[in-house]
């Protein structure tokens, strides 16, 4: 197997194989490959037990890594998925959630693994690159929601 020259490799306690196929199940151009076996014993596992998970979220390459509890995820890295309608929208943000996951604010939500999402409707995205008044009223706007309305970022984009 060949890797990209450019993966991100996410560590999980002991489940990057259910993590993987949770994932594929829900984002397009999504897919497990290879799923790797620990050759020998090493701390947190044991020879045999799933230790890597090679998967594909939206395109982007990953490794999953059963590295044990030592390094939990944090805010401080998501996937961000674009999304064109409000059922595109909930359909990412309730998948997530419903799995065990967790409400967060302004688009973020966190899965059952602790990894976190940010569901970021385009609508979103562009408003903030026109800059000036429509991205401060955007913002003003995300800034009050969890999961992200797009009507209500419509609205504020008209002023």
């Amino acid at each position: 197997m060949t890797i990209a020259k450019n993966t991100i490799c996410l560590w999980y306690d002991k489940d990057a194989e259910e993590a993987a196929h949770f994932y594929a199940s829900i984002f397009p151009d999504s897919c497990v490959g290879a799923v790797e076996r620990a050759p020998l014993d090493f701390p947190g596992g044991q020879q045999g037990d799933v230790l890597v998970v090679h998967f594909t979220v939206c395109g982007v390459p990953c490794v999953g890594l059963n590295g044990g509890p030592i390094f939990p995820h944090s805010e401080a890295f998501s996937f961000m998925i674009a999304t064109d309608s409000q059922e595109e929208t909930d359909r990412y943000w309730t998948a997530i959630v419903s799995n065990g996951g967790a409400e967060s604010a302004c688009g973020w939500c966190k899965d059952k693994w602790g990894l976190n999402w940010q569901i970021t409707p385009r609508i979103l995205t562009d408003a903030m690159a026109q800059g000036g008044d429509v991205a401060k009223r955007a913002f003003e706007a995300m800034m009050t929601m969890g999961k992200i309305d797009h009507a209500a970022i419509e609205a504020a984009v008209r002023g």
